[in-house]
């Protein structure tokens, strides 16, 4: 065989020992989730920082204002009252026995002026007479001066009587009010969420600064909102009519439109925890979400902006330094800077840098995905994920 033949094939199988060398040594593609860039919406979005609580426009825990055995409960928890519905009564016997007095009293007194004020307008009538009798010369000055002065003395006594009778039914007014200390009347429609005590046992009254629990939780729920913590840094955004989303632990993958109705005048320092501000937001439509419980956990979204039909691409696509991962035409991958907008957790606003229709890399999370890595598209991103 001639050398030269013998070197070619020589030199073939050096060729195909090197190419299966390389064949086998080469970097393999990386599997990766793609997102084709597309026009969008992307809003500026501030949450709260810890959940957030639906709350009732009025809430009062009631208590009565001196302490006794309670002798009528007239609700239980769950019912529904009326404004100015009688929930409680202690035992008042004594303040009742002392009411029925002071009327008494004042029945007496009233009395006492019509004899008084009889006998003072008689005494009058005599002092005109005496007066008469002396310019004519039948009786003597002393005489006439002595009738206008008893005259006097009874009207006095006529003013008296009278001042009795407003004496008695001031303390008519005070035995009331001391009654109203031992009841409790509802101060708006709504139902009764807890009543702390039974029939027969003492019930304490709630002085300031002492935590004594209350005797009756009343809550409005016809009228509700959301109160919930932002950070404090996040607070100057945030101002009353801003339109938020409202979400709710209990109807999961649901949100309301709704307003920032309020936002607090001072940031709440709690201890081992971030300061905040509290704000609180009211549905649009308060009949959408349905009937809802107070006390229900619920986080805030506030609107700050929206931009529509905009080049956006996913937040989680996003390289720090404003730098994303496209997949070029040549199966690799490349990395191109951008310029960005608005921003939320899903989706940031491109101004320059992308076009419609090319894609980007979402899963940067993954080992081997980096510039010029050569790639393969994950068809299945989802699964065991």
């Amino acid at each position: 065989m001639p050398l030269l033949h013998r070197l070619s094939i020589a030199l073939a199988v050096l060729l195909l020992l090197a190419a299966g060398v390389w064949w086998v040594s080469r970097p393999q593609p990386v599997a990766v989730v793609l997102k084709e860039i597309e026009l969008g919406q992307v809003e500026s979005t501030l949450a709260n920082t810890r959940a957030g609580t639906v709350e009732a426009c009025q809430r009062t825990k009631l208590s009565t204002i001196s302490g006794g055995r309670i002798e009528r409960l007239t609700v239980k928890e769950g019912d529904r009252v009326r404004r100015g519905q009688l929930l409680m009564k202690l035992w008042n016997d004594d303040q009742q026995a002392q009411s029925a007095l002071a009327v008494s009293q004042v029945a007496t007194a009233r009395h006492r002026v019509s004899e008084a004020c009889a006998m003072a307008a008689n005494a009058e009538r005599e002092a005109e007479r005496q007066s008469a009798l002396r310019a004519r010369g039948f009786v003597s000055g002393a005489r006439e001066d002595s009738a206008r002065s008893e005259a006097l003395a009874k009207r006095a006594g006529c003013q008296a009587a009278r001042a009795d009778v407003a004496q008695t039914e001031a303390k008519v007014s005070l035995t009331r009010v001391e009654q109203g200390r031992t009841v409790l009347y509802a101060p708006f429609d709504g139902t009764i969420a807890k009543i702390v005590g039974e029939v027969g046992e003492y019930s304490t009254p709630s002085p300031p600064g002492v935590p004594t629990p209350p005797a009756i939780d009343l809550i409005d729920d016809s009228c509700l909102y959301v109160k919930a913590p932002m950070d404090e840094v996040d607070a100057p955004k945030i101002v009353a009519g801003q339109p938020v989303r409202i979400s709710l632990d209990a109807l999961p993958k649901q949100s309301f439109p709704g307003r920032v109705k309020r936002v607090a005048p001072y940031v709440s320092a709690v201890e081992k925890q971030a300061r905040t501000v509290d704000i609180e937001a009211v549905f649009d439509d308060p009949a959408a979400p349905g009937k809802l419980l107070v006390g229900y956990s619920a986080d805030i979204e506030v609107i700050l902006a929206v931009r529509q039909q905009v080049v956006r691409v996913p937040t989680s696509a996003l390289l720090e330094g404003g730098r994303v991962l496209v997949a070029a035409a040549d199966g690799r991958l490349e990395e191109r800077q951008v310029k960005t907008g608005l921003a939320n957790w899903e989706y940031t606003e491109v101004l320059t840098g992308l076009v419609a229709g090319e894609r980007v890399v979402t899963s940067l999370e993954r080992a081997g995905v980096k510039a010029g890595a050569n790639y393969i598209v994950d068809s299945k991103p989802a699964s065991g994920r």
